[in-house]
């Protein structure tokens, strides 16, 4: 005997939906790493743009990629010229003033030093008479005086015109000293602080020799 029973209803196939959520997630997947990938490029792009030197040019190549061109060496050639040609000209300016100072304190060397003659006011006045055989000049060195000191004390008198035995000329001296006993040369010369010369000079003595009451001319040194 037949079994007319309705047969059993087929079951679908339970793997097509889990086959369908396979395929979104792979979709999903490839979308993001699509995504990642050009913002890795931009972020990349975006470095080489920063750390480009200001000088440096930006050149398109052949696949529309940006290539960096190193920087110009032309402008920083002229700046080093610059910079050369101002530090020379210090270094020039720097010579040429010492040159200047160098020359100056040679020019000082060389000046010969001007003797500053100065006419005291202590001591004596001591009138001197021409005497045969003397000048102007001579009498200044007699008396340890510079000639303008001579002059100074007698600016009425000529150098020149002096005459024996009647020109009396102002001389400044230290002291008149009249010889006492024991008062020889050495003696007086240390008393007043001048040297024994110069008081043999003073008095035209030619010897070490004084006499009782004799009146010595005690000179400036």
């Amino acid at each position: 005997m037949e079994d007319y029973r309705n047969p059993k209803p087929v079951e679908e196939n339970s793997n097509v939906p889990m086959i369908t959520l396979m395929v979104l997630i792979a979709m999903v997947i490839a979308l993001l790493y699509v995504g990642w990938q050009s913002m890795s490029n931009d972020v990349e792009k975006t470095d080489i743009v920063l750390s480009t030197p200001p000088d440096a040019v930006a050149i398109k190549g052949q696949n529309d990629e940006d290539v960096v061109a190193a920087p110009s060496t032309e402008t920083t050639s002229d700046e080093n010229e610059e910079k050369n040609a101002a530090k020379a000209e210090n270094e020039d300016v720097t010579e040429s003033k010492k040159e200047k100072e160098t020359k100056k304190v040679e020019e000082k060397k060389k000046e010969p030093e001007k003797k500053v003659e100065v006419i005291t006011t202590k001591g004596e006045t001591y009138i001197h008479t021409v005497q045969a055989g003397e000048t102007f000049y001579g009498i200044a060195n007699r008396y340890r005086l510079g000639k303008s000191a001579l002059q100074k004390l007698n600016p009425d008198v000529e150098p020149e015109g002096i005459k024996v035995g009647i020109t009396k000329l102002k001389v400044k001296v230290k002291a008149i000293h009249t010889v006492g006993p024991g008062d020889i040369l050495r003696v007086v010369a240390q008393k007043y602080g001048v040297s024994k010369q110069a008081i043999m000079e003073a008095n035209k003595k030619t010897k070490d020799i004084t006499e009782r009451g004799e009146r010595l001319i005690i000179p400036i040194e």
